[in-house]
């Protein structure tokens, strides 16, 4: 996996903060909304205990985070490039 992903919802504040603060910065990231992927739906559940909690973001490196500030992102996308 080469690129961040963030599972998102179109209602959700915090995604599109989030997304902001990603577009601002020039961060690239692929957005999956869970409305519309079930497959995807099912990921974030998995990874939140059974919730459909977002955003929920899958780094590259293969680690995921929920609700992360963008502080958080962009650390963990340094330390995954070092």
């Amino acid at each position: 996996m080469s690129e961040l992903t963030m599972y998102s919802t179109t209602w959700c504040g915090y995604c599109r903060r989030l997304k902001l603060q990603l577009d601002e910065a020039g961060i690239t990231y692929r957005e999956i909304n869970i409305e519309r992927d079930a497959e995807a739906a099912d990921f974030v559940e998995k990874v939140n205990g059974g919730n459909q909690t977002v955003p929920t973001l899958l780094y590259p490196s293969g680690r995921t985070a929920t609700n992360p500030s963008f502080a958080e992102v962009k650390a963990e996308l340094a330390s995954s490039q070092s």
